[in-house]
Parts: C-alpha cells; sequence; structure tokens
C-alpha cells in the first residue's frame, strides 16, 4: 500500500534507494591520503610550537657537534714547526685539558681564559703572546665579523658562551691559521 503524506493527503514519492558506493581510485586515494597527513602534521606542528614556545635555545653550529675521539685528546698536539701556531696549539691543550673559564684570568679550580693560556704557552714572551692573540683575533672575527668583538677577552666573556665549545674551536682555527701562514 503506498505511503500519503500526513499534510496534504497525496501519495509520497517512492524512495529511490542510494546508489551504492563507487570505489575510488588509486590515485584518489592518495591525495585523499595526502590530505589528511598534511592536515596532521600542520597540527602538530601548531602543537610543537606552543610547547615549546617557553624554551631558550642557544643555536650550535655542526663544528661544535662533531668532535674527535677522546684518545687524541690524551696525547699532546704534535708541535707544529712555527712558533705563533705552536703557541695556539699548546693554548687549545691546556684548555681541553686543564678547563676553560670566562670573566677571570684563571679560575679557582685552575681553568684559564683564552688570553690566560696564551700567555702561559708563550712563556710571558711578549712578542710571541702578541701574534698569537693578533691571530686568534682575527680568527674570531672571521668567523663572527669585525664589529662583533673588539679584543680576544671580549669573546672569551661574551654571555653566549656557557662553557669553552665555540672559544676553543676558534683556537683551534686560529693555530691552523697561523700554521698556514708560516707565523
Amino acid at each position: 500500500m503506498p505511503q500519503t503524506h500526513p499534510v496534504t493527503g497525496q501519495a509520497a514519492p517512492a524512495t529511490v534507494p542510494p546508489a551504492p558506493p563507487t570505489a575510488l581510485s588509486l590515485e584518489e586515494r592518495l591525495v585523499l591520503a595526502n590530505t589528511v597527513m598534511n592536515e596532521r602534521l600542520d597540527e602538530a606542528a601548531v602543537a610543537y610550537e606552543v610547547n615549546t614556545a617557553h624554551i631558550e635555545t642557544e643555536t650550535v653550529g655542526l663544528a661544535d657537534v662533531v668532535t674527535v675521539p677522546l684518545t687524541s685528546t690524551l696525547q699532546p698536539p704534535p708541535q707544529s714547526p712555527t712558533p705563533v701556531a705552536a703557541v695556539l696549539q699548546r693554548a687549545h691543550h691546556r684548555l681541553r685539558t686543564g678547563g676553560w673559564c670566562a670573566g677571570t684570568f684563571q679560575s679557582e679550580d685552575g681553568a684559564l681564559c683564552l688570553f690566560g693560556a696564551i700567555r702561559t704557552e708563550s712563556h710571558r714572551d711578549l712578542g710571541l703572546e702578541m701574534s698569537a692573540m693578533a691571530v686568534l683575533l682575527e680568527a674570531i672575527r672571521r668567523q663572527f665579523g669585525d664589529d662583533r668583538f673588539e679584543s680576544v677577552p671580549s669573546f672569551n666573556d661574551a654571555p653566549a658562551h656557557r662553557d669553552g665549545r665555540v672559544p676553543l674551536r676558534i683556537l683551534g682555527q686560529a693555530a691552523d691559521l697561523a700554521h698556514a701562514r708560516g707565523l
């Protein structure tokens, strides 16, 4: 018996069953999956930014992360034939083994600043000390620009250096620079 519309009293049109769903093609499924994944990744990126906004970060260069095996630091580095490079190499080795400090020439536990290590390793030869400091300042300025640091002590005591990684890396580069120049 046909059904009638309750208000008009007319026969209700026969309902047409919905067409069976057609299977999506591979390309359509990939587009759909890509859209869903992009939406999830966008939501995750926003959540990550919100959850980590309060965390202070320090920029770390690749040279600060890549290190040599510990066995190489147990022995003094081979001496360079040039006097200034040798002083810088010895200062580098002294800081790696004895410690680096900032804000003072020498800390209570015996750690030295860059200037203190160079002065100690130059055996107070003023000419050698001045040459080593000049090469070190040039290496600093090559890395950070001419106007950022006025002197080696201002670089050593910069608040950005929480540990000695960057100063030691620059000291090693200065030794290589002095050696390359035959100083």
